[in-house]
């Protein structure tokens, strides 16, 4: 998947065509779904990150609260130049955007953390579900802003997603070796997904201050603090001063962002998001093609 959340419709495309360029392989495109957010007073929080800020040398922005991430402009794009598979985050698309983009030749995936989300997603006719686990790294994928994630645990939910739905499953969140992908196969899911064990790869991008703290033993631990959307990363002095981060992306990200660029940029792991899953602790710094091989089941 190419990861289309923070990008608009220009940068998207120029990443399609230099994938098109690489492969002839077929890919696809993650979307973030936007939700409407009832507009709530974020000043006391902006007001509580200002030390960060003024220590770091950042500004705080002023909310937008008509951001939507592009969506339409890439809904648009994605219709007119069709990839494979279009997966969807943080809630379901329309009935007429899933028909456009089906129409267009897309399979079409959700994410969903709870079998209510996996019912209302295979009923809105989207053709495979990424099931999301408690122990996944960065966001949950609730599909409200405000919902508190469910601690249901993966091959759990898994197997009632399984026996309620007829669409491929997807299993993704705190996977940490080829045991944990075995059982995933056992309890449904057609494949696995992995993302914190590819952290440390030769070939990822990761942030060099993020890279160090992967090699520290610190607690994953679910907060807002950065975003407004529940997240996992890795325990440090931000999410332990900003814990009570209201429940609105996304604006607090928004706030944020600044703050944590300045953080990546100088090296301070106790601002800096570390998003991480559960099973960060068996990331290795090795290629990507020798994590796949550790993942296939004997």
């Amino acid at each position: 998947y190419l990861a289309a959340g923070y990008l608009g419709a220009p940068a998207l495309a120029d990443l399609i065509d230099t994938t098109r360029n690489l492969t002839d392989h077929p890919f696809g495109v993650n979307l973030f779904v936007p939700e409407a957010c009832r507009r709530i007073d974020l000043s006391a929080y902006a007001a509580s990150l200002r030390p960060d800020a003024e220590r770091l040398g950042a500004a705080i922005p002023e909310p937008d609260w008509s951001d939507t991430d592009h969506w339409a402009d890439k809904v648009e794009l994605l219709c007119a130049r069709p990839v494979a598979v279009v997966s969807f985050t943080f809630g379901l698309p329309d009935e007429a955007v899933v028909e456009r983009l089906r129409a267009a030749g897309s399979t079409l995936v959700a994410t969903v953390t709870t079998l209510t989300e996996a019912q209302a997603a295979v009923e809105r006719g989207l053709d495979a579900l990424c099931v999301q686990g408690p122990g996944a790294g960065g966001h949950r994928a609730t599909h409200h802003v405000a919902d508190e994630p469910d601690d249901t645990p993966l091959a759990e939910l898994l197997s009632a997603v399984h026996g309620s739905v007829d669409v491929p499953l997807i299993a993704a969140g705190g996977v940490a070796g080829a045991a944990g992908v075995e059982e995933l196969l056992d309890h449904g899911a057609v494949a696995v997904q992995v993302g914190s064990l590819f952290l440390r790869c030769d070939e990822a991008g990761t942030n060099p201050t993020h890279r160090r703290a992967l090699t520290e033993d610190r607690e994953p631990v679910l907060t807002r603090a950065y975003s407004g959307r529940p997240a996992r990363g890795l325990r440090n002095h931000f999410i332990d001063a900003h814990h009570d981060a209201p429940p609105a992306y996304p604006q607090v990200n928004q706030l944020t962002g600044p703050i944590r660029r300045r953080a990546a940029a100088t090296g301070d792991t106790e601002t800096l998001h570390l998003w991480a899953g559960t099973g960060y602790r068996a990331a290795r710094e090795v290629s990507a093609a020798e994590v796949v091989a550790s993942l296939r089941p004997r």
